[in-house]
C-alpha cells in the first residue's frame, strides 16, 4: 500500500510539473515544479537500480548500482551542458561533493548520534576512502588550473588527461571492491544483505519490482521521466538566472546538487539511524568519489561533444570549499567512531559555506 501512495504521489507531481511548463509563464514555479517531481523519480530510480542488481547477482549488481548511483546528476548535467551552462555543472559538480562530505555525512552522524551516544564503522575502509578523497579530488580540481595557466590549449588538454586517469582509476576501484578484495569489504556487504532481506522491504518490492523484466521497464520509463523533468528543470534555470537575480553558481552548488542526489541523502541518514554506519559512509563519502572519478569525467566528454567544452577551472571559494570539507571529513573520520557533535560540526561548516556561495552571486 506504501508502494502504491508513493507511486501516485510521484505520477501526481510529474503531472502537475508539465501542466506547469505547458501553462504558467513564471520561471520560478516552473523550476519548483520540476525539483519535486525529480526528488521521487531519483527515489524510483535508485529502488529500481537496487532491484535489478538484486536479481543480477552481486558483482554485476554492485556494478550495477556502481554505473546508475548518479544516474540523475548525469541527466540532468547533460541537458545543461546541451544549453551551454558549463557554470551550472561544474558548480553542481562541487555542491554533489560539498553536499555528500558535509551535509550527508554531518546529518547521518548527528541523526545516528541522537539514538547512538558512539557510532563505529570500518577503519580501514574509511582510511581508504579518505586516501581516496585527499588524492583524488585535490588532482582532479586543482591540477589543471595548476598547468594550464588558463591558456584555452593546455586546460583543454589538461583537463582531459585529469578525466581519463581519474575515470581510469574509477573502474580500477571497481574491480578493487567488487572482484580481487571483496572480503575486506565484508561488514559493507553484510549490511547490504541485511536491508535487502528486510521483510517490509521484500513485501513493498514484490508489489511492483516482481521480475527482472519489469524492474528493468520501470527503470528504462523512471529515465526517461527523469530526462523530461531534467530538460524542464534547465529551462526554467536559465530564466530563473538571468530573472531573479540566483547566479549560476549558487543553483548548482546548493539547489541542483541537493535535489539530484535527495533520494540518497535520506537513504544514508536512515541507514545510520539503524546503526549500519559502514552502508551509511559508502552512500555519503563513496558517492562522493563517484562524482569526483566517474560524473565529472562522463559530463566532460560529453561537453567536448556536444561543443560546450567544459574546462575544470574552477573558482578559489569552489577550491578552498573542497578543501577544507575534505580535511574535516579525514579528521572526523580518523578514528573510526561519530557522534552527534561531530555531525553538528560537519552540517554547521556545509551551511557556512552555503550562505557564502549565495552572498557572491
Amino acid at each position: 500500500m506504501k508502494t502504491l501512495l508513493l507511486l501516485a504521489a510521484t505520477l501526481l507531481l510529474v503531472a502537475l510539473s508539465v501542466l506547469c511548463h505547458m501553462t504558467v509563464p513564471s520561471a520560478g514555479l516552473n523550476f519548483m515544479a520540476a525539483c519535486l517531481a525529480i526528488i521521487p523519480l531519483a527515489g524510483w530510480m535508485g529502488r529500481a537500480t537496487e532491484e535489478i542488481a538484486v536479481k543480477v547477482g552481486p558483482r554485476l549488481g554492485g556494478l550495477l548500482s556502481a554505473t546508475f548511483g548518479n544516474a540523475v546528476e548525469i541527466i540532468i548535467g547533460c541537458f545543461a551542458l546541451s544549453q551551454g551552462l558549463t557554470t551550472l555543472v561544474k558548480a553542481s559538480i562541487t555542491g554533489s561533493i560539498l553536499g555528500n562530505l558535509l551535509f550527508v555525512l554531518g546529518l547521518s552522524f548527528l541523526v545516528g548520534g541522537l539514538k547512538h551516544p558512539v557510532q563505529r564503522f570500518n577503519i580501514r575502509v574509511a582510511h581508504s576512502q579518505t586516501a581516496m578523497l585527499m588524492l583524488g579530488i585535490p588532482i582532479m580540481f586543482l591540477l589543471p588550473v595548476i598547468f594550464s595557466v588558463s591558456r584555452y590549449h593546455s586546460l583543454l588538454v589538461m583537463t582531459g588527461a585529469v578525466c581519463s586517469v581519474s575515470f581510469l582509476v574509477y573502474i580500477l576501484g571497481l574491480v578493487f571492491s567488487l572482484y580481487t578484495h571483496r572480503q575486506l569489504l565484508g561488514d559493507l556487504e553484510e549490511e547490504r544483505n541485511e536491508d535487502i532481506e528486510d521483510p517490509g522491504r521484500i513485501k513493498n518490492s514484490n508489489l511492483l519490482f516482481v521480475n527482472l523484466p519489469v524492474s528493468l521497464l520501470i527503470l528504462l520509463i523512471v529515465t526517461v521521466l527523469v530526462g523530461v523533468e531534467s530538460d524542464f528543470l534547465v529551462h526554467s534555470v536559465e530564466h530563473l538566472a538571468s530573472h531573479a537575480g540566483w547566479s549560476q553558481m549558487f543553483l548548482g552548488v546548493i539547489v541542483v546538487a541537493i535535489i539530484g542526489n535527495a533520494a540518497e541523502h535520506a537513504s544514508a541518514v536512515w541507514m545510520a539511524w539503524k546503526n549500519r554506519m559502514d552502508l551509511s559512509l559508502e552512500i555519503a563519502v563513496g558517492s562522493s568519489l563517484q562524482v569526483a572519478m566517474f560524473v565529472a569525467p562522463v559530463l566532460y566528454f560529453f561537453s567536448i561533444i556536444v561543443g560546450h567544452p567544459m574546462f575544470f577551472q574552477f573558482s578559489v571559494p569552489e577550491l578552498v570549499s573542497l578543501t577544507a570539507a575534505i580535511l574535516l571529513v579525514a579528521i572526523l573520520m580518523v578514528d573510526g567512531e561519530s557522534n552527534w557533535l561531530e555531525g553538528a560540526m560537519a552540517v554547521g561548516a556545509y551551511a557556512v559555506m552555503a550562505i557564502g556561495f549565495y552572498i557572491l552571486h
